[in-house]
């Protein structure tokens, strides 16, 4: 069997996630009802999957085991083998990757951010509930504005990213500090209280507090308005979201609060920020 020419040695894929995802389609999807194996292969469109049980997945002709809390991304054209123990449900997208390319066929026109490598399969860990809350809103949202489940999916890849990083499930900073930037990351489209980000930290609002002024020198509110506005940039220039849809994303459905928050923090209205001023 040939293997996907995205597969590196070490079962990994290098994709680019300068622009968010174009998603095709995504779901709750449920398996192992009538037959104990599946086989799919979808030869233009990424897999993402976010697994509730246990299986056998064989991607290319490579055994893994799959737990409750393991996502795999598997790249267009390769062949996919499930063997299920009874009724099984995952969340999953199917998307493209509008700047990715082969790590073997890079062309040189191509910005020189460099491409995020990611495991075919990964334990999230701790960090499953933030990205099944991630494909749940984008489930929700994609029939109404599916721009909008574009971005849900495309902050999930960069969460991955962020989780396969070179120690990154040991290092870094205080865990009730991360739990509460994860729990901001994943709900900057709302309306968000200091309490209830204390609450997902499982910490008192004082203590958040003191842990927001050790780590950032700044406050829980002025992190949660500086974020939006960094991922308000972000998708400004590096996305073909529109104005709208980008306030949306982060939080803020008025376009005149939006265009005034912009000036404020960008030094530019947002037309101008996308234009690159």
């Amino acid at each position: 069997m040939s293997e996907s020419p995205w597969v590196r040695p070490g079962r990994t894929v290098a994709v680019r996630l300068d622009e968010p995802p174009r998603v095709l389609s995504l779901g709750v999807g449920v398996h192992g009802t009538t037959s104990p194996v599946d086989v799919f292969r979808l030869p233009d469109l990424w897999q993402l999957h976010l697994y509730r049980y246990t299986a056998e997945l064989v991607v290319d002709g490579v055994l893994h085991v799959i737990r409750p809390g393991y996502v795999t991304l598997v790249p267009p054209g390769a062949e996919v083998r499930y063997r299920y123990r009874g009724r099984s449900e995952h969340l999953y997208a199917h998307l493209g990757l509008p700047g990715a390319q082969a790590p073997t066929a890079l062309p040189a026109t191509l910005p020189p951010t460099p491409p995020v490598t990611l495991p075919v399969v990964q334990d999230t860990g701790a960090l499953t509930p933030v990205l099944s809350e991630l494909l749940l809103r984008a489930i929700a949202v994609a029939p109404r504005i599916p721009r909008r489940a574009d971005a849900h999916v495309w902050t999930a890849l960069w969460e991955l990213a962020r989780l396969a990083e070179p120690d990154g499930r040991e290092s870094g900073p205080h865990a009730s500090f991360a739990a509460a930037v994860a729990y901001i990351e994943s709900h900057l489209a709302e309306r968000l209280l200091v309490p209830e980000v204390a609450r997902a930290a499982g910490v008192s609002h004082n203590h958040l507090l003191r842990l927001f002024r050790a780590e950032t020198g700044t406050t829980v509110v002025a992190y949660l308005r500086q974020r939006r506005m960094e991922r308000a940039r972000h998708l400004l220039r590096e996305s073909t979201l529109s104005i709208p849809a980008v306030a949306a994303a982060v939080g803020i459905d008025d376009l005149q609060a939006f265009n005034k928050a912009c000036r404020r923090e960008l030094g530019a209205s947002p037309r101008a920020v996308r234009a690159g001023g």
